[in-house]
């Protein structure tokens, strides 16, 4: 090397913009989760329900952590997750406050949709977008909107439009619903007879079960007794899942069943093998120790929306981020097939639904044959026209 070089060399890396000058900024995502959320309580965990969660989610977003590396470096920005625990709103949103003061634009929100619907309604003036991953309350999309929550978890309208399209191609027109005895139960139910009368399957009774020995509610209790009667699909409405998976196989006429057991509407399903699903699967069981369920896919795709809008954008500026994650040019792989974005109406993340039992994925939704105007993925949940959001 000569001298010149030497000095030009020597030079440059005494330059601003070396290698320790250009050390990315982090970019800090909010993660909110409810201490002793229920839904996480380890009975119902270990009894692997199969539209039950098997854990908490943010070993999904932590998955995503794996994944994007490099997309902050257009933007000189580096991903961290900050995880925040709180009792209730009150705790919550004073976690939100305190990591929004230091500069936090982005939640991840796991919480129940009580607390999720507080969370929102008092941050809306804040500059920040909140994430929901683990609430599939048809409210949060309607009456309980908020122009800054966005819901990547599926809503319960979105699951059932998925199983009445599957009924409607299987030609089993006539459902018997289940239904448990909690408000959860009622939503899913509701929710299911919307489907139905959407698409056209008649629901031709429902009755009320309880989880119970007492043989004086043996017409409550009692599968066989509940079942009685002509119809082609039981449909189970059972939150819980403890009364549900009893059901099939155990049903007074040999019909299949579907909802909370046997066949079931999911946002992830570890079985699924086309578009990429097994190695997303095969990163997740090595971080967590276990399969990805529905909940850790949205925290998951929650923290890749983020980070590629800053990779597409090449910026770290909220208004820029925003703009991108809301607008039409979004274009989001969930290694489930189809283009995802975020629906204009009500924040609702537009995606396919598989329909699995506890091993295998047997359709996935929409079901070839229900066509939309512009988008198929709007066959599933309510259009622009019949939602209750107003934003």
């Amino acid at each position: 090397m000569t001298i010149a070089a030497m000095l030009l060399f020597g030079a440059l890396l005494g330059a601003p913009g070396s290698a320790e000058a250009a050390e990315p900024a982090d970019f800090v995502i909010g993660y909110l989760e409810q201490a002793g959320d229920p839904r996480y309580g380890g009975t119902r965990t270990a009894a692997r329900y199969l539209t039950g969660a098997l854990g908490r989610p943010y070993a999904g977003a932590e998955t995503t952590l794996g994944e994007i590396k490099f997309h902050g470096a257009g933007a000189g920005v580096r991903f961290r997750l900050e995880r925040e625990r709180g009792r209730g709103a009150e705790e919550l949103l004073a976690a939100v406050e305190r990591l929004h003061g230091a500069g936090v634009r982005f939640f991840l929100l796991d919480l129940p949709a009580d607390l999720m619907a507080a969370i929102a309604l008092a941050s809306r003036e804040r500059e920040l977008l909140l994430f929901n991953v683990s609430a599939a309350d048809d409210e949060l999309r309607g009456r309980q909107c908020q122009p800054h929550l966005l819901h990547v978890l599926p809503s319960n309208a979105m699951q059932t439009d998925a199983l009445a399209q599957f009924l409607i191609f299987r030609k089993w027109r006539e459902a018997l619903v289940l239904e448990g005895p909690s408000g959860d139960d009622k939503v899913l139910a509701d929710a299911f007879r919307r489907a139905a009368k959407r698409y056209g399957v008649r629901v031709v009774d429902s009755r009320p079960f309880t989880l119970s020995n007492d043989p004086r509610e043996r017409e409550q209790n009692n599968v066989a007794l509940l079942t009685q009667g002509d119809y082609d699909v039981v449909f189970v409405a059972d939150s819980d899942g403890e009364f549900a998976r009893s059901v099939p196989f155990s049903t007074l006429r040999p019909r299949p069943v579907v909802g909370t057991e046997g066949l079931a509407p999911l946002a992830w399903h570890w079985a699924w093998e086309r578009h990429g699903a097994p190695q997303l699967e095969g990163r997740f069981q090595r971080t967590a120790g276990r399969p990805m369920r529905g909940v850790d896919w949205a925290a998951w795709m929650a923290v890749k929306a983020i980070a590629e809008a800053v990779q597409r954008t090449a910026s770290a500026d909220f208004p820029t981020l925003r703009a991108h994650l809301l607008g039409p040019d979004l274009v989001l792989d969930g290694f489930k097939g189809n283009r995802l974005s975020f629906r204009s109406w009500d924040r609702q993340l537009r995606q396919p639904i598989l329909l699995g039992t506890h091993n295998w994925v047997v359709e996935r939704a929409p079901i070839r044959g229900f066509l939309h105007a512009s988008n198929n993925l709007d066959t599933l949940g309510p259009e622009e026209r019949e939602s209750d959001c107003r934003l």
